[in-house]
């Protein structure tokens, strides 16, 4: 029951992405995201590169001139590598922006007796962002002890945790707008193994090029269904 819930929800979330109504959130969540990584990119690149002079002399080798474009490569290449992680607190981070535009889309068509949802402020939602991101380097930096010793399940390991945190942030973010935080985070915790689910879920994805940059939105869309469908259990 929890896992056909679970893709129901995504699978009316995926079939709504053509809509009109999410057609232009889907291309700003996109280009933001991608403006997001060109700018860390650009910004590392620089900051590793400015590091050091366009020429330098050392030991037994003499002047050398190529170890500023070395080092901007290198971390161009370093942030791309760790663009699979960086990419769950930007997925939540751009989320937070189109929730709104986002849940209402769903709502109008699936849910359309519901009265206006609370309005949510724009500094509440960027500060759970950055405490969300806070959260997700701590517990990702963590983590990199359990990779290297379980190398082979690093992938499920990865999903699960960041999957807990998706699912919390996300049903968090659904939910608040209709009930409250504080009634929020009561029904997410009774449903927490079905919010876990529908995290990896969105986890999963992330670590795929292309595919990722279509998570924001489709996260928003599935817990706002994921959210309706639990309310109402819960409440019969």
């Amino acid at each position: 029951m929890a896992i056909r819930q679970v893709f129901e929800a995504f699978g009316k979330s995926l079939a709504q992405l053509p809509d009109p109504a999410l057609g232009s959130v889907v291309i700003k969540s996109i280009v933001l995201t991608i403006g997001i990584f060109l700018a860390l990119s650009l910004g590392v690149s620089y900051g590793f590169g400015s590091l050091f002079e366009e020429r330098i002399a050392l030991p037994f080798l003499g002047e050398v001139t190529f170890l500023s474009q070395w080092m901007s490569w290198g971390s161009f290449l370093l942030l791309i590598s760790l663009s699979v992680f960086l990419m769950i607190p930007v997925a939540v981070f751009i989320s937070s922006f189109f929730l709104e535009n986002v849940a209402h889309a769903v709502e109008k068509k699936y849910y359309p007796h519901l009265p206006p949802a609370f309005k949510t402020s724009f500094t509440g939602s960027l500060r759970d962002s950055i405490n969300f991101l806070g959260l997700v380097i701590a517990a990702n930096l963590f983590a990199l002890i359990l990779y290297f010793f379980f190398f082979v399940f690093s992938p499920l390991i990865f999903w699960a945790l960041n999957g807990y945190l998706l699912g919390r942030e996300y049903f968090q973010m659904a939910a608040a707008r209709r009930i409250g935080h504080k009634a929020a985070k009561a029904l997410r915790r009774q449903y927490s193994g079905r919010i876990w689910l529908a995290g990896i879920l969105m986890a999963a994805p992330l670590s795929m090029p292309l595919v990722n940059l279509f998570i924001p939105i489709l996260g928003a869309a599935t817990f706002t269904h994921l959210f309706h469908q639990l309310s109402q259990a819960s409440s019969d």
